[in-house]
């Protein structure tokens, strides 16, 4: 906990202003899950939980999805039941989903998560998107069979340079699961040509169809993805992917973390690569079935071998640590303060801690949430109070 004062005299009046900012030494990170890019077309069911399994996401005319015409699994924003139930006993089955497993895992560790319904918006900086970036640290987009549109490219790219964390699970060639001409390769090389800046993470995916079972990781201690706080990885098992090549002088911190073969890492082999681009972090492989956990939708192929789950393996550890990383920031968020004139204090902090309310107490007890007068300047959120000549404690509450 991290307690600021300050003085100030006016009109022969002493005001005492404590500002007390909560600063985790770990904060817990809310992760967004999209579904908005028929991720569930086909025989894909890339959600962390579905009670519903009516959407029709299979033809290029359906679009992300059209609800009450067919047996595509469609979630809800919150899985059900709530997640604030979820102990260290509960089983991955809780939801209903391919991604439960690692869904239930991140909970686990005190994560929040959410999926993006097949209607929502990927957006950045809009206060009118109840679901917008700012309000979330990872997006996780599994096998996206949709291109992103311009906006939306903008939006992720803005996310990670003002410190969000992006997680992007490519899959082989030619998977194209809704049949409108584009498979999560294509969909996925296409983010990277984007109004922000041209290929910002470095990478770029072969849409080859591999299925090695390597063991050639990076031992070094430092490696956030095969040393984590997850578990040391021995391996990283393929089932029809595409490889991935990086280009360093894109982006001088793109790091292969696995790669396919040969004893040495090749740019143009890579199996699982991380990296930061401004503010934030990345991590991507070029295959969905190590996230697989083998349940899910009944009328889906679900594969529980060399999956997530499997403890014969250690993709689930690659992608927990990958995850874990990304959730990580590199400074918890601070509330500053500054004093104007005609009485007046601002209040500023990170415009990327959107899962933090500003509160205010007279008394240290009892906490209000303020919900009006927020504004945005830049990357901050900006709240101004007039000098009201009692004490006033301001906090940002996770």
């Amino acid at each position: 906990m991290f307690l600021h004062s300050l003085m100030q005299r006016r009109q022969g009046v002493l005001i005492l202003l404590i500002v007390l900012v909560f600063l985790p030494r770990v904060w817990a990170a809310s992760f967004l899950f999209d579904a908005t890019k028929a991720e569930m077309a086909g025989n894909a069911d890339w959600v962390i939980d579905a009670d519903v399994h009516n959407l029709k996401v299979s033809a290029a005319s359906d679009g992300s999805g059209t609800p009450g015409s067919g047996n595509d699994s469609n979630p809800q924003r919150f899985p059900t039941p709530d997640q604030m139930n979820v102990t260290a006993s509960t089983a991955e089955t809780y939801w209903d989903g391919a991604l439960s497993a690692w869904a239930i895992d991140l909970v686990k560790n005190g994560h929040h998560v959410e999926t993006l319904p097949y209607n929502g918006h990927i957006t950045w900086n809009d206060g009118s998107n109840a679901q917008d970036l700012t309000n979330y640290n990872v997006f996780v987009t599994v096998e996206p069979n949709i291109l992103f549109t311009a906006t939306e490219k903008a939006a992720l790219i803005n996310f990670v340079k003002n410190g969000g964390g992006l997680f992007i699970v490519s899959d082989h060639g030619g998977s194209d699961r809704n049949n409108d001409g584009a498979d999560s390769v294509r969909v996925l090389n296409d983010l990277m040509t984007n109004s922000v800046q041209n290929n910002p993470f470095g990478v770029h995916y072969n849409g080859d169809n591999i299925s090695p079972d390597t063991f050639n990781v990076d031992t070094n201690s430092t490696d956030p993805v095969t040393r984590g706080p997850a578990g040391t990885v021995a391996d990283f098992y393929y089932n029809n992917g595409s490889s991935i090549a990086i280009n360093t002088n894109q982006n001088p911190s793109t790091t292969i973390a696995i790669w396919n073969v040969g004893t040495t890492r090749a740019t143009n082999n890579a199996i699982v690569v991380y990296g930061t681009f401004g503010a934030g972090k990345f991590v991507t492989t070029g295959d969905s079935s190590p996230f697989d956990d083998g349940t899910g939708d009944p009328g889906d192929a679900l594969y529980y071998a060399q999956g997530y789950a499997d403890p014969s393996t250690s993709n689930g550890k690659v992608i927990l640590n990958a995850s874990l990383w990304l959730a990580q920031t590199s400074s918890p968020p601070v509330l500053k303060m500054s004093a104007l004139n005609n009485n007046l204090l601002q209040l500023t902090w990170p415009l990327v801690a959107g899962n933090y309310s500003l509160q205010t107490s007279t008394n240290l007890s009892s906490w209000n949430t303020i919900s009006n007068g927020i504004q945005t300047a830049g990357t901050n959120s900006v709240f101004t109070s007039n000098f009201s000549g009692q004490k006033q404690f301001f906090r940002l509450k996770q």
